[in-house]
Parts: structure tokens; C-alpha cells; sequence
């Protein structure tokens, strides 16, 4: 018999307006019928008055349903917690702990960590070290066939969160969040994980907790912060879901991967290692790059003067499309054919061509969805600089060189194509043929500047192609220079 999901709400921080937040539960139950729990991460009591919280203490009023809340953030509010292990601190309201799992009858696994990061020794009362996340990890992550654990619960968003996914808005992420709830995260892979403190609402994409096609596929992590209750702003401060303990799910059912599953934000965090210096395209090579504008009649020469270029400023403006349908090359997609990919990095990838030119024909690829390389990050641009650069020595060692191109007309993935050639084939030779193959279908290329930034100027067409192959050669050479033709 399949078993019934808890109905849960999670809140962020009360700063002790209970009669708001209870309101609002009531209202809510009357409304949907009655939720098992209610969580609350952030600040539970105001650190200037406890007028409210008296009469729940005192018993004259009852929390309208069971309420588990994280400690104190503040030295202000450490006398309304008695105990440090957890307590029950009025009907209906129970104080979790410092750190632990919380599982009830029901099965679901709730970890929780109360306070914020400190490296002050020793660790105040209400603040947590590394060795708390540690104990706490160990603990867990020694239970036989660990999966993970269902809720998440702190008071601070971890550190870097919002990576590979929706903007957080306002938040400087830079000045807040935790590495070290970042670390516990990735440890822990909770199905969901809530926090708050920096008064806003933010519910990210949820992303992976495994690298695909080198891991088994795992549950996927839903990461939400919420705002304080009562806020002005009217921002969300109540999250409703329903969950089945992950130890009463399917397990094909539990590692389903939804459509906007993201990479995960930890990653490069738990690797720990340093970023090793990439040198740019324009260190190592020339460039010697031209330009097709697909605007213009075919045939017809394209003015210096500039006066067209109000037209493509307002094509510049414009968002870049959206995806139609599903991604044949996002590599969490279901449509990606999986038997051809040669190589999975962290932003990348490596995948023979489905219909290649020639056998050794291969593509590369980022992991998430980017349309050109004129919308890659730095951290992607400097992984495909070292696909290009790890491929250069590869054909080189089976006597070939190689041309790559992007086409980015109509596309929604970017897609570099890497096609081998022979070694005796000239730069000027293949150059020639372009040009000549150019000249006769009427389209006119114009020469980009040495050092230009073909980024730039590709930002001025709604699509182009663009074209790289050794040029220079000596016979003894040790560094392939580039030259790029580009037809927009």
C-alpha cells in the first residue's frame, strides 16, 4: 500500500510574533484541512520583547499545531532556551536542539544545526563550529547505506547557493551564508533545506547530488529560504509541501530528475582544490577573424560608415531565446544519447558527433544551458580552453590538426565542433577554401582586428559562425596559434 505524504510548513523567522504566524496557520488549515508539523528556522524569539510568547508559556495559549523550532542567533535571546540538548518549551512548541536528527514515528528524517558560523574559540552558546558540523556529519554519514536525510534545517543560507541557478535577487551572497552549512549540505543531501535570517524569500532550481554518468543518479536537493513573518513587504514567510519518507519511497521514484535540475552549487567547495591558471585564447594565440553580417542583402557590400548599427544595438537588447522544447544537449536532459559522450568534466563535455564528418568528429559542450560562447561564464570558457587544448595534443599525436566552429543561427545549445584534418593541410589552404566557398555564395567577410573581442561583436548579430584552425605552423612548433572566421 503506498504510503500517505506528510503534509509540512516551513517558516523563517517569527522574531516573535506568534499571533501572526498562528493566524495565518489557523487560516491555512481552515482553508486545506489540518499539516502535521510546522518548522521554523531564523529567529523564533524577538531579542527586544517576549509579550506574546508569555501567554503560549503560560499555557493560556496553545500553538494550533505541533511546532519545532531551531536555538538562539543572538546572546539576547539564549535565556528562552533552558536546554541545550532541546526541550518542549511550551504546548505544542518544542525546541529541536543544538544539533541532530529529528525522526518521528512517521519516518521522516529531520537534521537540523542551530545558530550561525563562528571561529571564535571558545564557540558561543549560540553559534557553531566546524566541530559541531563534523560530529554532526559523522553521526550520520556512518548510518548503513546512508542516502540522505529528508529536511535540512539552519538558520543560515549556505555559502554560494545560488551557483549555476536563479539569481537570489537582492542578497549579497558574497557577504552572507555559511560555508560551513554548505559543506553539511552537500554531506547530508537533504531532500529539502530551509533557512533564513536575511529576510527575503529565495527558492532555488533544485539541483543533482550526483555527477552524471559517473555516479548513480541520487534525489535531487530543494533549497528555500523564507522571509520574517509579518514583513511589509509581503515576501514569503509560510511554505506548504508534501513529502514521503525517502525510507518509504520507490527508489526509481525517489531519484526522478526534474526538467530544471541544476548542477550542484557545492561542488567545486568540497573539492577544495585550487583553480589551476588557465592562459586566454588571447595569450596563446592570434587571432585573425572575420565577420558576415546575415542583416545585410546578400551580395551587397556592408558600409563603414555605421549608419545601421542603431538596428543591431535594439537586436542586442533583446533577451536571448528561450528553449522550445526539451535540450538535446543539456546533459541531464533525457533526450542527450548517452553512448556518445567521451568525457564528463565540471562545466563540460566531450561527445562524438552524431553523423560526424569524419569518425574522430567530436563536439564540445557545457553541461548547463548555454546558447553561445558568447554567454559562457569564465569558469566554463577556461574548461573548454582546456578540452581544445587536451584535443590539439590528442590528434597531434596521430598526426593531425584540427578545425573547429561554432554555428550559432537558430540554436539553442552551443555546440564547438572539432573536425580533424591532416597535418600537411595549410592554414592558408583551409582559409582559402572558406573565402572562396564565401565568394560564391555572395556573402563578403570582414577582417576583425587582431586582439579583438569576439564576444563583443558577436552581441551585435542574432547568429553567426564562427571558424578556428592552426595557422604559423613551423616545423617544429609547440604552439598552435588560432585564426577564427566568423560569418554573422
Amino acid at each position: 500500500m503506498e504510503s500517505l505524504p506528510l503534509r509540512v510548513l516551513a517558516c523563517g523567522d517569527v522574531e516573535g510574533r506568534l499571533e501572526t504566524l498562528f493566524g495565518r496557520v489557523r487560516a491555512i488549515q481552515s482553508k486545506s484541512g489540518r499539516f502535521d508539523m510546522l518548522l521554523c528556522v531564523g529567529n523564533f524569539f524577538s531579542s527586544t520583547s517576549d509579550a506574546e510568547w508569555a501567554e503560549y508559556r503560560s499555557g493560556a495559549k496553545k500553538a494550533p499545531i505541533p511546532t519545532f523550532v531551531l536555538g538562539a542567533n543572538n546572546q539576547e535571546t539564549m535565556h528562552c532556551f533552558p536546554h541545550v540538548t532541546g526541550c518542549e518549551l511550551a504546548e505544542n512548541i518544542t525546541y529541536l536542539g543544538r544539533r541532530g536528527l529529528f525522526s518521528g514515528s512517521s519516518g521522516l528524517q529531520i537534521a537540523y544545526l542551530s545558530g550561525t558560523e563562528s571561529q571564535d574559540e571558545p564557540t558561543p552558546a549560540y553559534s557553531f563550529s566546524s566541530k559541531d558540523v563534523t560530529e554532526l556529519k559523522s553521526s550520520l554519514l556512518s548510518t548503513p547505506d546512508f542516502k540522505g536525510v529528508d529536511i535540512l534545517l539552519t538558520s543560515p543560507w549556505p555559502r554560494g547557493v545560488e551557483s549555476f541557478a536563479n539569481s537570489p535577487g537582492e542578497i549579497d551572497t558574497k557577504k552572507c551564508g555559511s560555508t560551513l552549512i554548505s559543506d553539511l549540505a552537500a554531506s547530508l543531501k537533504p531532500r529539502y533545506h530551509f533557512a533564513a535570517l536575511e529576510k527575503a524569500y529565495y527558492e532555488r532550481l533544485p539541483y543533482r547530488n550526483h555527477t552524471v554518468l559517473q555516479e548513480t543518479p541520487q534525489h535531487v536537493t530543494r533549497f528555500i529560504a523564507l522571509a520574517e513573518v509579518g514583513n511589509t513587504s509581503k515576501k514569503k514567510y509560510l511554505y506548504a509541501f508534501s513529502i514521503v519518507p525517502m525510507s518509504l519511497m520507490d527508489p526509481a521514484e525517489l531519484v526522478k530528475q526534474p526538467q530544471d535540475v541544476t548542477e550542484n552549487p557545492y561542488r567545486k567547495l568540497r573539492k577544495g582544490t585550487q583553480k589551476t591558471k588557465v592562459l586566454g585564447c588571447a595569450e596563446e594565440e592570434t587571432a585573425c577573424q572575420f565577420f558576415f553580417d546575415l542583416n545585410k542583402h546578400q551580395g551587397k557590400k556592408r558600409p563603414s560608415d555605421g549608419k545601421d548599427r542603431g538596428s543591431s544595438q535594439t537586436k542586442q537588447a533583446k533577451k536571448p531565446p528561450q528553449p522550445t522544447g526539451p535540450c538535446w544537449f543539456c546533459l541531464a536532459s533525457p533526450e542527450v544519447e548517452k553512448h556518445l559522450v567521451v568525457s564528463i568534466g565540471t562545466h563540460c563535455y566531450l561527445a562524438l558527433a552524431k553523423g560526424g564528418l569524419l569518425p574522430d568528429h567530436v563536439l564540445i559542450l557545457p553541461i548547463g544551458h548555454y546558447q553561445s560562447v558568447v554567454d559562457l561564464s569564465s569558469e566554463v570558457m577556461e574548461e573548454v580552453t582546456k578540452y581544445k587544448s587536451a584535443l590539439k595534443e590528442f590528434f597531434r599525436s596521430k598526426g593531425k590538426k584540427y578545425v573547429l566552429f561554432e554555428r550559432n543561427y537558430k540554436s539553442q545549445h552551443l555546440q564547438l565542433q572539432v573536425i580533424p584534418v591532416p597535418l600537411d593541410y595549410t592554414s592558408e589552404d583551409i582559409k582559402e577554401c572558406f573565402i572562396t566557398q564565401a565568394q560564391e555564395q555572395q556573402i563578403e567577410l570582414l577582417e576583425i582586428p587582431e586582439h579583438s573581442d569576439i564576444t563583443q561583436i558577436a552581441k551585435m548579430s542574432p547568429g553567426f559562425l564562427c571558424l578556428a584552425f592552426p595557422s604559423g605552423e613551423t616545423q617544429n612548433i609547440t604552439k598552435v596559434c588560432a585564426s577564427s572566421l566568423c560569418l554573422t
